[in-house]
């Protein structure tokens, strides 16, 4: 008999956590869940220097977004350069396979959502592309490390009104069967009960629950 296949989650780790402290011990835990865990970079300082050309050049912003895709890869290299368990990965066959090989895929989403026809704006950034992904992974949870404290369960849409997700974000995780959490810059620790408990807030699509303000 086959071993049942495990939950898979994505992890999206954003840019602002470039320079955090607590960055190797994410790194750290997530590679103990090796096989069984997705990373979906920021873009981070590299975006930065996107919207920062574009404001210098004038470019449009289909352009904006493909170089912020790619800004996403280059913060993933970065990540891969600090744990040897993290792996480039372009397409699903290549999460896969990454993942059967019990090291963690680090997503490169250019590929994929260019060919997926997404929209090519800033209102779609890493937090909706991560959804997405976790969507055509068949994942069962999505977990985004943000700044602030949040209650069990908080809005969808409180979360896109203060400008914590993108405001393309409840697109891409409504009645789509697979939690997302939030956690916390210093919850590395916390990582592995927090995927198997209810340590972590809960981001719910439905209208009715509000964050307080993140501190």
């Amino acid at each position: 008999m086959r071993s049942p296949r495990p939950e898979i989650t994505v992890v999206k780790l954003g840019g602002s956590h470039a320079g955090s402290p607590h960055l190797r011990r994410w790194l750290e835990a997530i590679a103990a869940e090796a096989g069984a865990i997705v990373v979906v970079p920021g873009g981070g300082p590299f975006a930065d220097a996107v919207r920062q050309a574009q404001a210098l050049i004038g470019f449009d912003d289909v352009a904006a977004h493909e170089m912020a895709m790619m800004a996403m890869a280059q913060f993933g290299r970065a990540l891969q350069s600090l744990n040897s368990s993290l792996r480039p990965a372009h397409s699903l066959a290549a999460v896969r396979r990454v993942l059967k090989e019990r090291k963690v895929p680090v997503w490169a989403p250019e590929r994929m959502a260019r060919a997926a026809g997404l929209p090519q704006t800033w209102e779609l950034s890493s937090d909706s592309l991560a959804g997405w992904l976790t969507q055509e992974l068949g994942a069962s949870r999505l977990v985004l490390v943000k700044h602030g404290r949040y209650p069990a369960r908080v809005g969808a849409r409180d979360l896109v009104e203060r400008g914590v997700v993108d405001p393309l974000f409840r697109r891409f995780i409504g009645k789509n069967g697979f939690r997302v959490l939030l956690a916390a810059p210093a919850d590395a620790a916390r990582l592995a009960d927090g995927l198997r408990g209810g340590l972590f807030p809960e981001i719910v699509p439905a209208i009715g629950y509000r964050a307080p303000a993140a501190e």
